[in-house]
C-alpha cells in the first residue's frame, strides 16, 4: 500500500508556524501565477494549485491578524506580458473562488445567505430555493471585448486582473466575435467577457502540423489557446482555430438586465455564441445535479471543461454582495476531481531564489497524465519532503487537473528500492557553498552567501528587469547570467552603465542586436514609483504592496525619507507605515529593515544616478463620493446590513475599510455594543457616526 503524509494540520499552527507556512504559500503561489499567467507554461497541477490557495485561505481564516499584504487571496492573475500594449480594465477581471466538493458548494450558498440581514431579502438568497445560472467552466483564456456603439473597438486579455494585453488585431481574426453588434439594443458603450478556447479536434490538428514542421507541441488546448491569442502576427492567430463563448460583462454605460440569465439571451441576440449546455437552477440540490451530468458528458464534449460555475441569477443581490479580495462573493467554481498517474522520481535538484531560498524540484520519469506529458514537480521545501518521505528513485503517487506538471501526492512504498535512503536536504548552498540556514519559525532554508552569492545576485537582477518591475526587453535570464559571469553586470545601476561596444563583440551579439539593447535599456530610464519599489525586490514586497506603498506615499523622496525615520519604532513614521491597511508588522520591518541597510541606500544613490522615478499615478478614488479616499472603521453590530455588506459598500464608495483606529482614521460607524475602537475614537478626536448616518452617507 501507498503511504500518504499530510502537511501540519491548520488547527495546530501557533502564530509562529502560522506566519511562516503564509509566507511560504504568498511566495509559491505568486510564482506558479508568474507562470500560468505570464508564460502559459505551468510547472504544478490545478489540484497543487489549489490545495494551495485553500491552505492559504484556511489559515488567514484563523488568523486573520496575520494576513500579508501580499497574499494570494488579495490578488488575481499576474502581469501582463511583454510584447502588447498594456490596457486597463474600466472594471478589475477578478478570477473566482474554487468549490471541490459538496460541502463547499452548500458552504458557498450559505455564505450568500449569511450575507443579507433583511427579512426581505432572505426568502430571495434561501439556498433550497435561490435562482443560479450554472455554465460549464471552459479551459481557455478569459478575454474582455469593448463595443462603443456597437463597434468592436478594444480587446485584452485578462492579465493580472487590472492591467492586460491589448490584442484586438487578434481576436478581429476569431469568427465567433461579432466586429458590429445585432440589433440596437446595445448600450453605447459595453464590455462583453468570456473564454477563447480551443476544442480538440483542431488542437491536435494543430499540433499534427506543428511536430511535422519540427515545432513543440501545445501541452494542452488551454496553453494551444493562449498561445494562439498572443502572436504578435495576426495572420498566425487567423489560422488557429480558435473560438469564443460569451458568459460576463464588465463596464456598461447602461444595465443590459435584471438577471444574469437575461444577459446571456441578450448576449446571443448582439452575435455571440453562449455556451448552450447553461441552465438555470433553483436551490443547491440543482446545481450539483447539474455539476454531476456536466461531469458525465465531460469526456465526450468537443473541448476541455474543468468543472461548473454558479452564478447568483439576481443582478441587484450580485451588485450588493460585490467582490472580496480577488473573486465575487456571488460566483464560485466547482471543480472536477484530479487525474492521478504512477511514476519514479528520479532526483531532487535544489534552485536557489533571489532570497537565498533553497527550493527542491522532483525530476520525474516522463509520464503522461491526462494526455499531457509531465517531468517536473516542485516539492515547495525540506518539510514537504520530509512529511511524505520523499526519497530519489521512489515510485510516487502524482496528480493533475489540467496543467503540465503535477503535484506529488505520495509514494509507493511497496515500490521503493531496498537501497532507498532518506533524501538529506543540503545544509550549503549549492551555488557558493555558503551555509544554508533555516531560522526559527521558518519553512524556508535560506543561503546565507547574499551579494557574494552568483544565484542570488542573478536572481536579483533578474527580478530587476522582469516584466513587473523594469521591463527590459532584449535582457533576459540568459543574458543576465552571462553578463554577470563576464563581470559586465552587477548591481542594478551597472545596467545602465553597459559597455554596448563591448556587448557588440560578443558572440551571438553584433552592432545591431547591441544597439535595439541600448535603445530598450534607455527607454527604462523614466519609471514609475510602484513598478520602482517593487524592482528593488524587498522581502515580501510583490505588486500589491509596491503599490499600496506608491498609493500613500505619492513619490520616491517622501517614502525614501517616512523609510529612514521608521527605524525609529517608537516614531510617527513607523505608526504610519502600519497604519497602512494591507501593510502588516512583518511586512513593515521588511520594508524598514531594506533602508537599515548601508549598501542598499547606497544601491540607491547609484542607481538614482542613472534612472528617473516618477511619481505614483494610480487611480484616485471618485471625487463625487462622499467617502472617496477616506478610512473607515466598523464597530458593534450593525441592524441594517451585515458587516461585510457595510464593508463592500464603503469601498465602492472609494473608501479604505480598516480594522483598527489610528490617527488616519476619518471615520468610525458605531454600532450596538460597541467596545473599545470608541473609546480609543474620542480619544483621537476621530469622528463618529451611527448606523442611521452612515446609511444616509452611503445611500442606502
Amino acid at each position: 500500500m501507498s503511504r500518504r503524509a499530510e502537511p501540519t494540520p491548520v488547527d495546530e499552527f501557533d502564530e509562529k508556524a502560522a506566519r511562516a507556512e503564509l509566507k511560504r504559500l504568498a511566495q509559491a503561489i505568486a510564482h506558479h501565477d508568474r507562470l500560468y499567467y505570464e508564460k502559459d507554461a505551468p510547472e504544478v497541477s490545478d489540484a497543487e494549485y489549489d490545495a494551495l490557495r485553500r491552505r492559504n485561505t484556511a489559515i488567514e481564516e484563523r488568523f486573520p491578524d496575520l494576513v500579508r499584504a501580499d497574499s494570494p487571496s488579495h490578488r488575481v492573475g499576474a502581469a501582463p506580458a511583454t510584447g502588447f500594449a498594456k490596457v486597463t480594465h474600466a472594471k478589475p477581471m477578478l478570477s473566482l473562488d474554487n468549490a471541490f466538493d459538496e460541502a463547499d458548494v452548500r458552504a458557498f450558498f450559505q455564505s450568500v445567505r449569511n450575507f443579507f440581514r433583511r427579512p426581505e431579502d432572505l426568502e430571495r438568497v434561501d439556498p433550497a430555493s435561490i435562482e443560479v445560472a450554472a455554465e460549464p467552466k471552459i479551459d481557455g483564456l478569459s478575454c474582455s471585448l469593448r463595443y462603443e456603439h456597437g463597434r468592436l473597438v478594444l480587446a485584452a486579455t485578462r492579465g493580472d486582473g487590472v492591467t492586460g494585453e491589448d490584442v484586438t488585431a487578434n481576436v478581429r481574426t476569431l469568427r465567433d466575435v461579432p466586429h458590429e453588434l445585432h440589433g440596437s439594443d446595445w448600450p453605447a458603450r459595453i464590455e462583453v467577457r468570456g473564454e477563447v478556447y480551443m476544442e480538440r479536434p483542431g488542437f491536435f490538428a494543430l499540433n499534427g502540423e506543428r511536430e511535422a514542421a519540427g515545432e513543440p507541441a501545445f501541452a494542452n488546448p488551454r496553453n494551444a489557446a493562449a498561445g494562439s491569442l498572443r502572436q504578435l502576427d495576426p495572420a498566425i492567430t487567423a489560422a488557429r482555430p480558435l473560438k469564443f463563448f460569451a458568459y460576463a460583462w464588465g463596464e456598461a454605460a447602461a444595465p443590459i438586465a435584471e438577471t444574469h440569465w437575461q444577459a446571456l439571451q441578450r448576449f446571443r441576440a448582439w452575435g455571440f455564441r453562449v455556451n448552450p449546455l447553461s441552465k438555470l437552477c433553483r436551490g443547491v440540490d440543482e446545481v450539483l445535479a447539474f455539476h454531476r451530468d456536466m461531469a458525465a458528458q465531460r469526456a465526450e464534449l468537443p473541448y476541455d471543461i474543468d468543472g461548473v460555475v454558479y452564478k447568483v441569477n439576481d443582478l441587484d443581490l450580485e451588485e450588493r454582495l460585490g467582490f472580496a479580495a480577488r473573486a465575487p462573493r456571488w460566483a464560485i467554481a466547482h471543480k472536477f476531481p484530479a487525474q492521478q498517474a504512477q511514476t519514479v522520481l528520479k532526483e531532487i535538484v535544489i534552485q536557489v531564489g533571489r532570497q537565498g531560498s533553497l527550493t527542491p524540484v522532483a525530476v520525474l520519469e516522463p509520464v503522461t497524465v491526462g494526455g499531457v506529458v509531465v517531468q517536473r514537480a516542485t516539492l515547495h521545501n525540506e518539510d514537504e519532503i520530509a512529511r511524505k518521505d520523499i526519497r530519489e528513485g521512489d515510485t510516487v503517487t502524482i496528480q493533475r487537473a489540467g496543467d503540465v506538471i503535477p503535484q506529488v501526492v505520495s509514494v509507493v512504498m511497496e515500490r521503493r528500492p531496498r537501497s532507498s535512503k532518506p533524501y538529506a536536504f543540503p545544509q550549503e548552498c549549492p551555488i557558493c557553498r555558503s551555509l544554508a540556514v533555516r531560522e526559527p519559525g521558518e519553512a524556508v532554508r535560506r543561503c546565507t552567501g547574499g551579494l557574494i552569492c552568483p544565484a542570488q545576485a542573478v536572481e536579483r537582477l533578474r527580478h530587476f528587469v522582469s516584466r513587473d518591475a523594469f521591463d527590459i526587453e532584449g535582457l533576459g535570464a540568459r543574458h543576465i547570467a552571462d553578463f554577470w559571469e563576464d563581470r559586465l553586470i552587477r548591481s542594478p545601476a551597472d545596467i545602465f552603465r553597459l559597455d554596448y561596444e563591448a556587448i557588440s563583440r560578443r558572440e551571438g551579439w553584433g552592432e545591431q542586436s547591441a544597439a535595439k539593447l541600448r535603445e530598450a535599456i534607455d527607454a527604462r530610464r523614466t519609471i514609475t514609483l510602484d513598478r520602482f519599489i517593487y524592482a528593488l525586490g524587498i522581502p515580501q514586497v510583490g505588486q500589491q504592496t509596491a503599490k499600496l506603498l506608491a498609493r500613500h506615499y505619492r513619490s520616491l523622496t517622501r517614502w525614501r525619507t517616512a523609510m529612514e525615520q521608521a527605524q525609529d519604532r517608537d516614531g510617527e513614521a513607523w505608526r504610519e507605515l502600519n497604519d497602512i491597511h494591507g501593510i502588516g508588522e512583518d511586512t513593515a520591518t521588511d520594508v524598514a529593515g531594506f533602508f537599515a541597510e548601508k549598501h542598499n541606500r547606497q544601491l540607491l544613490d547609484d542607481l538614482l544616478r542613472e534612472v528617473t522615478v516618477a511619481g505614483y499615478a494610480g487611480a484616485r478614488p471618485p471625487a463625487d463620493s462622499p467617502l472617496a479616499g477616506k478610512t473607515i472603521v466598523f464597530t458593534g453590530t450593525l441592524t441594517a446590513m451585515s458587516r461585510s455588506e457595510a464593508k463592500t459598500r464603503a469601498e465602492a464608495l472609494g473608501a479604505t475599510v480598516s480594522g483598527s483606529v489610528s490617527g488616519k482614521t476619518d471615520y468610525l460607524v458605531v454600532g450596538a455594543d460597541a467596545g473599545s475602537k470608541a473609546e480609543k475614537a474620542r480619544a483621537l478626536g476621530v469622528k463618529t457616526m451611527s448606523e442611521e448616518e452612515w446609511l444616509a452617507l452611503a445611500g442606502r
